[in-house]
């Protein structure tokens, strides 16, 4: 049996792949995962190589913080042809480092706010004199 040919059930592609079975269900749903071949009177799932492979790539992606959406994008274009140029593969990597940069600065933003009202906290006081509760009424409490 060639390896792209492989049989596995879904636990043993989820085991292979690194994941559940229901994240292969999942995928499946979402459009990600091709519906797979049915064995047995057509109960049981059964899947190849490629598809591991496929819930592997799958998996990075959303690891990286790649939507769905994005995801099926750049399938598609892992899909088509070998000798185009890359830079929409490109393009949507940019796009997404710009929106993990701009979320990086928010919570930066939310870090440095938040230990300034922590440094701000006496401590012992009761919670009336709290600045930390001050802070989250939008007035200093102290």
């Amino acid at each position: 049996m060639s390896p792209i040919h492989a049989d596995f059930t879904i636990g043993q592609l989820a085991e292979q792949a690194g994941c559940t079975a229901e994240a292969v269900r999942f995928y499946e749903r979402e459009g990600v995962l091709p519906a797979p071949t049915r064995r047995g009177g057509g109960r049981y799932r059964r899947y190849s190589t490629a598809d591991v492979e496929r819930v592997r790539f799958v998996r990075r992606a959303r690891d990286l913080g790649f939507s769905l959406d994005e995801v099926r994008e750049l399938l598609a274009l892992a899909a088509g042809e070998p000798e185009r140029s890359c830079d929409e593969v490109d393009a949507i990597a940019r796009a997404h480092l710009a929106q993990v940069e701009s979320k990086l600065a928010q919570l930066t933003a939310l870090r440095d706010e938040l230990s300034g009202v922590i440094a701000d906290c006496r401590g012992g006081v009761g919670i009336g004199d709290c600045r930390i509760i001050g802070a989250l009424s939008g007035h200093d409490a102290g």
